[in-house]
């Protein structure tokens, strides 16, 4: 199993430096979409925006590598899509194997707590989760799973990662992106303002340790965004980009990076 994994690293590594470094177009059907919600300003935004196009393209890049079949042919579950922003791109990659779902709360977090004109616009179905951590899907339902900026805001992560592990297929792949890390400079910054949105803070070594219950093996993990996006527009944001990747990938600055992310598998 370790050479396998060995394996699979490096194919799930080539498949990120890639698509993250590609020159892909923002899509404007989103940013339209957006247009006078305060809360999804960081979609007009390109440098906000161009996370989650490279984000979801890469779903699909090392989807397809590692699982060998097309995207459109694999079943996908959006875990807490939230604006729908990710559904949107996901379903525009794939358009009838997406699954979307949130927790049915009030909470501005949820897609059912606020503003959705995404979500309403593209017609995107969300199932709503009425359990903290149990999902209505039967066992190996999904190839794929992902997370964006979810695991980190449930009650018990650990629970919710089992619950992840049941529903993926035997092979299936879980993505989780926007993990706020341990020593995050800008995590600092917002606890320093007394801001505690993220309350939780992971680590590479926190997750590793987490995932063997879940039934999940670690393939890849990474640190991502020195410099904010969502707030922030610069002039030559793809300039921009390519600089917080270059310091992200080669550097020990990484570790103050905003976010630790990963990819793992669904053991046998």
């Amino acid at each position: 199993m370790k050479t396998e994994v060995s394996q699979l690293s490096k194919i799930v590594r080539s498949a990120r430096y890639e698509t993250f470094s590609a020159p892909w177009q923002l899509d404007g059907q989103i940013a339209a979409a957006a247009e006078g919600e305060p809360s999804h300003s960081f979609l007009r935004n390109p440098a906000g925006q161009l996370v989650y196009v490279y984000l979801t393209r890469f779903v699909r890049a090392a989807s397809e590598a590692v699982l060998g079949r097309p995207f459109s042919g694999l079943s996908v579950l959006d875990w807490g899509c939230g604006k729908g922003h990710v559904s949107k791109l996901m379903r525009d990659l794939s358009p009838a194997s997406v699954e979307s779902c949130d927790i049915a709360s009030a909470s501005e977090d949820s897609a059912f707590g606020q503003e959705t004109p995404i979500i309403r616009k593209f017609g995107i179905r969300v199932t709503p989760l009425n359990h903290e951590s149990q999902l209505p899907y039967g066992g190996a339902s999904f190839d794929v799973a992902l997370s964006v900026g979810v695991l980190e805001h449930v009650p018990n992560d650990r629970a919710s990662l089992a619950e992840i592990g049941r529903v993926l297929k035997p092979g299936g792949l879980f993505f989780c992106f926007n993990l706020p890390t341990v020593l995050s400079w800008t995590q600092k910054v917002s606890h320093w303002r007394g801001d505690f949105y993220h309350d939780r803070l992971y680590s590479e070594e926190l997750i590793r340790k987490m995932l063997p219950a879940a039934g999940l093996e670690l393939i890849d993990s990474w640190y991502r965004q020195i410099l904010p996006k969502n707030r922030v527009h610069y002039p030559l944001f793809r300039m921009f980009e390519r600089l917080d990747q270059f310091v992200t990938f080669h550097t020990p600055l990484r570790y103050f990076a905003t976010s630790v992310e990963f990819v793992s598998i669904r053991r046998d």
